[in-house]
């Protein structure tokens, strides 16, 4: 009996070149001692223990292959840890970094192409280079689309300077998958783990605001986004969005209501709770949601498809787009069962 084949959109990949480039650089040890301090010495210390085990887990593709297996995962779509944007780079080590990073990611899945397909990196600190950063992507390399945190160095998603890249990236039909790297709350949350409990989510929030009330998705609506975490807090508070749209004359700045744009976007299916995500479906839709595990970290999830499983009401055909086909679509796989 065939099944259709499931894709986990939400997967990370350390490149230890990468690291090779930054580990004595001082702006990196500068980005590593804010992040400490945003986190908090419990939280760091925690993190630092773990480091073995995700090491082999981010790196070791017999691990990786193990891990999919016991999940029932057939493709990952792998995009780089958080932990390599670096986007305090300057241009020209920007593109050292972005070049070994894709390059490193590609050679990753090109060694099982049955079972990886590649996102890429981009310097979005230096906009017209990210832009032809995710053309060699795409184009010469063969991934499908880029990784991007949810600001860049305090620019938001509405600054006009990014424009340019949006354009490029609908142009080549490339998926951006949205994915925080701390919080700009700062040390309000350096304690409990709250960088990543609350920060995360909420900075998705903010990011996919700035896309609706930026007016981004008017100018650019075939862009293809896909948002880690569920959306953050966004799907689930979208009304408040709406009546500010309808009340405020400075919120006023789209065509359509904001909850109208959910339904432009994806979302992965990490929200932990069948209820949660029962919810986040009945918003924006399941044709807009696809897996997400966040492999290999412990704010991820082993067990995906018996989360969804678990929702109540829904179709076959809905489950198998969620499994697999609303993902495929995205990434311009060819359909097909396991």
């Amino acid at each position: 009996m065939t099944r259709q084949r499931t894709v986990d959109l939400h997967a990370h990949y350390l490149v230890g070149e990468v690291e090779a480039l930054v580990k004595d650089d001082p702006r990196r040890k500068r980005e590593h001692a804010l992040q400490a301090a945003q986190m908090g010495p419990a939280s760091m210390q925690h993190n630092l223990s773990l480091l073995p085990q995700y090491a082999v887990a981010l790196t070791d593709l017999d691990t990786r292959l193990y891990r999919m297996d016991a999940m029932g995962i057939d493709l990952q779509a792998v995009s780089l840890s958080p932990t390599q944007y670096h986007y305090w780079a300057d241009e020209e080590l920007a593109g050292e970094i972005v070049r070994t990073a894709n390059e490193g990611v590609a050679g990753m899945c090109a060694a099982r192409p049955d079972r990886f397909i590649g996102l890429g990196s981009v310097a979005l600190q230096h906009p017209d280079l990210a832009a032809e950063q995710l053309t060699v992507a795409v184009r010469s390399l063969g991934l499908r689309g880029a990784i991007l945190s949810t600001a860049v160095n305090g620019v938001d998603f509405s600054d006009p300077r990014l424009d340019r890249f949006w354009a490029r990236a609908e142009e080549l039909e490339a998926l951006l998958f949205i994915h925080p790297l701390g919080c700009s709350l700062g040390e309000r949350l350096n304690r409990f783990y709250l960088s990543n409990v609350i920060g995360q989510p909420a900075e998705t929030a903010v990011a996919l605001s700035h896309l609706i009330f930026g007016g981004v998705l008017d100018r650019f609506p075939r862009l293809k986004i896909c948002a880690a975490h569920g959306g953050g807090y966004l799907p689930y508070y979208v009304g408040r969005s709406d009546h500010a749209y309808e009340v405020r004359p400075e919120s006023r700045t789209t065509k359509r209501r904001p909850s109208e744009y959910l339904r432009q976007l994806w979302f992965d299916s990490l929200v932990y709770r069948p209820d949660t995500l029962r919810h986040l479906i009945d918003i924006v839709g399941a044709s807009q949601v696809v897996l997400g595990t966040d492999y290999p970290f412990d704010m991820g999830v082993e067990n995906p498809l018996a989360h969804l499983a678990a929702v109540p009401g829904l179709s076959a055909q809905e489950v198998d787009a969620i499994h697999g086909t609303n993902a495929a679509g995205l990434l311009r796989l060819e359909q097909k069962k396991a």
